[in-house]
């Protein structure tokens, strides 16, 4: 069980940090030059970051799952690294409920559609993909350490 979690959490919470990470960039290099049009090769890379971004938030739900099938059956549900992983875990996917695809559903939409883009989104953009990001890192490195872990880790 350990494993499939782990399994999951690389296949589908690495590749949405990684696309969600170069989103913004990929943006701003979309945004054309004054009174241009969107650059099309670049708006092309900015809709296929934003699908693995959705089709593996999708796929991640198997993660929380998986590792609360790991954590009843290790029978740690009770241990506060556990606790405060679930709970970041959370977080993170609040984040890029609420924050993240969203906002890239927007720039999506206004290259699409040759409306401008403002530099401020994206940077914004940039700072809530961060916070997920950490986020997520956070909860990484509290599976890895366990404090108080009783399997020796």
């Amino acid at each position: 069980m350990l494993s499939l979690h782990v399994l999951a959490a690389i296949v589908a919470v690495g590749p949405v940090t990684v696309a969600a990470s170069m989103f913004p960039p990929a943006v701003r290099r979309a945004l054309p030059a004054e009174g241009g049009e969107p650059v099309a090769t670049a708006v092309a890379t900015v809709a296929l970051l934003h699908r693995i971004c959705r089709v593996y938030a999708r796929v991640g739900i198997a993660v929380p799952l998986l590792g609360l099938a790991t954590a009843l059956a290790m029978g740690v549900l009770d241990d506060g690294w556990l606790v405060t992983s679930v709970g970041l875990t959370a977080a993170a996917a609040g984040v890029l409920l609420a924050f993240v695809l969203p906002r890239q559903d927007e720039l999506v939409g206004q290259l699409g559609g040759s409306r401008p883009v403002d530099r401020r989104s994206t940077v914004r953009l940039a700072m809530f993909t961060g916070v997920f990001n950490l986020l997520w890192a956070t909860v990484t490195a509290l599976m890895i350490v366990r404090p108080g872990s009783t399997t020796g880790a």
